[in-house]
């Protein structure tokens, strides 16, 4: 007698085996931790250049500061200069040509009480 054997073909592809429940919470539980610790790592990171940003910025505005405090200093000096009365007198006399007066040549206002030398008034801005 002669055996025959014949071959099936099975196309296994499809079949997928199913994961056990405990190792799929333990994989999505190392995710989320994963996650977790990589989110505060960025936060961390994210802070820590945030503060090196601000201490440059506080830098550059006591640098501004500094020189704006000297350009002040400077400008007072000069509007002392430039309000001496020493100053003043000698450029009335020599630039001018200004003299001091002689007795009666200045003679006084009277003022009355009715009369405005300046008005205050009140400038509006126009905001675009």
């Amino acid at each position: 007698m002669t055996e025959y054997y014949t071959v099936k073909r099975i196309d296994n592809s499809r079949l997928v085996r199913s994961a056990a429940p405990a190792k799929l919470r333990e994989c999505w539980r190392r995710v989320a931790v994963g996650a977790a610790m990589a989110g505060c790592l960025l936060v961390y990171v994210w802070q820590h250049f945030e503060c090196i940003q601000l201490r440059y910025h506080i830098e550059q505005l006591e640098s501004e500061r500094t020189q704006a405090a000297e350009l002040n200093q400077q400008l007072h000096l000069e509007v002392a200069t430039l309000r001496a009365p020493g100053r003043v007198d000698m450029i009335a006399r020599n630039q001018l040509g200004l003299t001091v007066p002689v007795p009666g040549q200045v003679a006084p206002v009277d003022a009355s009480g009715d009369v405005v030398l300046a008005e205050a008034r009140t400038v509006q801005t126009v905001r675009p």
